[in-house]
This record gives structure tokens, C-alpha cells and sequence, in this order.
């Protein structure tokens, strides 16, 4: 049944992987207001949210799938990244997405990555204290892609609120015409926020990874859930609150989780 679905995908989704042929497209589509949701591929629920959300917004959606070199900081972790194109493909077409966008690096990166756009701030703490480099990558693809596909609006997860705020600070600052929407982090029934790592997590560590969730929500102090989440056999790299929100990030052996909430 999988198999056919793609057969279907290949004849029906308007796959563009070729820069000029996507500029000529985007051409015909004067006066169109266009949603772009940008992804690293391995789709889940979270990611079909954005799609909704533009396809309710906008009269053309367009979808990128492209997993960035340039924002990981360690090649293992980019080797790790599940992909799994054919199933993105099938699920882009069911929501009836309008193009999928699948742009080889090469074709990205003709200067292998020598220009580079960074943020002096924002990036600094949390993520960008733990991931050197990455923010840089992460707002580089970014920039190159609102440019690429020209939209009116785009859509990213609160999940990555620092990176939301970073996309935001870009486009403001560079006085980019294009509206940046921040989307609700979507959350599995155990309150785990969905992420394409997850999918990293042995059947024991997904149980396990509820308790992070649960201790962000709760009242205790920042002290006390770093304390329990080590005594549970996390790594924490920080739990920390700003811009009215409440954010973590932890280690379950070799796989990062990411959370926010908003401080009530």
C-alpha cells in the first residue's frame, strides 16, 4: 500500500528540485499569498500543523524538505537524522500540499557555506551555548529559502522558540516583507513534544522522557527540576527561564530533547 501511495506521490505532488525551475514557478504566482513551511524532513504531526495552519492562511503552500549540514555542530548527529523522504512524500500528499521543494546542498551552498548570517544576542545562551555554530547554519538556510520561495507567510514550531525568535529578529531586521508565524508546540498524549529525534528513543527511554514535560509544568523551582531529572538519569544542559517562558534541554544517553512552556 506504501509503495502505490508513492508511485502516486512521484505523479501527482509538484516536486521542484531544481532553483530555476522553482524561481519560474514562483514567476506565475503573482498576487497568490503563499505559506512556506520549511522542515528538516521526517514528518510527524507537528509539522502537518504548520501545513494546516498555511493552508488555512494562504492560497499556494509550499513545503522544503533539507536537512542543513551547516546547523549541526557534531557530523554524528547529522548522520543520525532520520530520513524517511518517501513517507514525508506520501504525507505531503495527503494533506495536499501544492509544492514540495527538495534542493540539493549543492545547489544551496555554491560558496560551501562561506557566507554566513549571524545573530550576536539571541544566539548566545541556551542552544547556542550547547550548539556552537548552529543558529549561524540554522538562520543562514533560513534566509535562503525566504528568499528562494518569496512567501507571505511562514510557519515554525514554538517547540524552538529561541530559533522562532531569532527567525523573527532576521526577518525584522533585514526588513524581509514576509510575516514569520509562530505555531503551537503540538505534544504526543504523554505531553512529550514531538520532534523527529523522538523517533531515536528506545521503547525505555520513551517512557522515560515524559517525566521532562511533566517537571517543566510543574511548580518547582529550576533547582529542584534539574535535582529530579539528574536523580531519573537525564543529563540537563540547562532549565532556565526568559521571555516569559520556561526552557530545557536534556539528554536521554546519546538523544536531545527540547521543551518550553509558557510561564503562566
Amino acid at each position: 500500500m506504501l509503495e502505490q501511495l508513492n508511485l502516486e506521490v512521484i505523479q501527482a505532488m509538484n516536486i521542484v528540485t531544481e532553483i530555476k525551475e522553482w524561481l519560474a514557478i514562483r514567476s506565475q504566482l503573482v498576487n497568490k499569498t503563499i505559506g512556506l513551511v520549511h522542515t528538516m524532513g521526517n514528518l510527524h504531526a507537528g509539522h502537518m500543523s504548520l501545513c494546516e495552519r498555511s493552508k488555512s492562511e494562504n492560497e499556494i503552500t509550499v513545503a522544503v524538505i533539507f536537512i542543513n549540514p551547516a546547523q549541526f555542530n557534531e557530523i554524528r548527529d547529522f548522520d543520525l537524522y532520520p530520513r524517511t523522504l518517501e513517507q514525508d512524500k506520501a504525507l505531503l500528499l495527503s494533506y495536499k500540499i501544492d509544492y514540495l521543494l527538495l534542493f540539493d546542498a549543492n545547489l544551496l551552498y555554491p560558496d560551501q557555506y562561506q557566507v554566513q548570517v549571524s545573530e550576536t544576542e539571541i544566539s548566545t545562551i541556551f542552544e547556542g551555548e550547547y550548539r556552537p555554530g548552529h543558529f549561524t547554519g540554522m538562520m543562514t538556510i533560513v534566509l535562503k529559502f525566504l528568499n528562494i520561495v518569496r512567501p507571505t507567510h511562514a510557519y515554525y514550531g514554538e517547540k524552538d522558540y529561541q530559533q522562532l525568535l531569532l527567525i523573527k529578529k532576521m526577518a525584522q531586521t533585514l526588513f524581509l516583507t514576509v510575516e514569520i508565524i509562530g505555531c503551537k508546540t503540538v505534544r504526543a498524549n504523554d505531553d512529550v513534544a514531538l520532534s523527529s529525534r523522538n523517533s531515536r528513543l528506545t521503547p525505555t527511554q520513551r517512557k522515560m522522557a515524559h517525566h521532562f514535560p511533566m517537571l517543566l509544568q510543574s511548580s518547582l523551582s529550576l533547582q529542584q527540576m534539574i535535582e529530579q531529572l539528574e536523580a531519573l538519569g537525564f543529563k540537563v544542559d540547562y532549565i532556565a527561564e526568559k521571555w516569559q517562558r520556561r526552557l530545557g534541554a536534556v539528554w536521554l544517553d546519546e538523544v536531545r530533547l527540547i521543551d518550553n512552556i509558557p510561564i503562566q
